[in-house]
């Protein structure tokens, strides 16, 4: 009987490497605090944190989340305590855990995104960036960069220009072409492409006649979106040649394969851990599982393997 071979799950995801593939998302897991006694750091590849901007955001009014068929509704506004309370208070916390550190940056102008970077960059213990040009929860900044690939490639740009760090830019889904939004990222320096954020949607309070989320509009996350996003992670791996970290609505070792499949190179864990902390671990099991059974000796022999098998 021939010996099983203990698969490879380490990554080099835009430069940044990666003991396994597991990425916690920004947003569900904050700045790590809230996770530290619930779930093991060791077994994810790296954090990103919640959103960082120049200055303290109050985020939009309640109620601001919402449980909805296969996921969730959120609205949360990115509220965040701004970048001094970040470099003073959470990152000497965020460097002692045992794993990558990615810091979400956010702004209202393409000034305040590369403010951040360069501010950023000059502080130990940061191992990447990831441009959040996405979230449909702002006013401005956010999506409207996020959804013209002449602004996208400018805030790229000047968060280029201000630091060495690896870039990831987090896309959204709102867009007609995905492509033409992840291609101007990558002309203009990204290093990586992170996708997708949420989907805009609504509920209504029939009882009330009036929105239930006091943004009106919210963000959808959870395995209800899985389906669009892997289709977009696809569609993106065709185009640019940069790795993709792939998320949306994965909650099991069956769907991060999938989009190891489809070609991403990592993927990043999201609103499931609302419900089980400890599911970064069990998608790690699984896929370990899957290799061993199928004679795969590193994660890279599975990137994009779907879309080779079906041509």
């Amino acid at each position: 009987m021939s010996k099983k071979i203990e698969p490879n799950l380490s990554v080099n995801l835009a430069g940044i490497k990666l003991k396994t593939p597991i990425v916690a998302a920004s947003g569900p897991f904050g700045y790590g605090r809230e996770y530290n006694e619930r779930s093991d750091f060791h077994y994810l590849g790296a954090l990103t944190v919640k959103g960082v901007s120049l200055d303290p955001w109050q985020g939009n009014k309640p109620p601001r989340i919402a449980e909805t068929t296969g996921g969730m509704l959120n609205a949360i506004g990115l509220q965040n305590p701004g970048l001094e309370y970040f470099l003073s208070e959470e990152l000497p916390f965020l460097k002692k855990l045992d794993t990558r550190l990615i810091v979400n940056i956010i702004g209202r102008t393409i000034e305040e995104y590369s403010t951040v970077a360069g501010k950023l960059d000059q502080a130990p213990g940061i191992d990447g960036l990831e441009i959040n040009i996405s979230c449909p929860n702002v006013s401005c900044g956010g999506i409207t960069l996020g959804t013209d690939p002449v602004l996208t490639a400018e805030v790229v740009g000047a968060v280029r220009e201000k630091t060495i760090l690896p870039i990831l830019v987090k896309l959204s889904p709102n867009v007609t072409d995905i492509t033409k939004i992840a291609l101007a990222a990558e002309k203009a320096g990204a290093d990586g492409i992170s996708l997708i954020n949420t989907v805009t949607g609504m509920l209504i309070d029939t009882k009330k006649k009036k929105p239930l989320l006091g943004n009106t509009f919210g963000g959808l996350s959870g395995p209800a979106v899985m389906p669009l996003a892997l289709r977009m992670v696809w569609q993106v791996a065709e185009t640019v040649n940069i790795p993709i970290l792939g998320m949306g609505g994965i909650n099991s070792a069956d769907d991060a394969l999938q989009f190891i499949l489809a070609g991403a190179r990592a993927v990043a864990i999201g609103t499931g851990i609302f419900y089980d902390p400890h599911l970064p671990v069990t998608i790690l099991s699984g896929m370990r599982s899957y290799m061993i059974e199928g004679g795969y000796a590193s994660l890279g022999q599975l990137e994009g393997a779907a879309r080779k098998e079906s041509y």
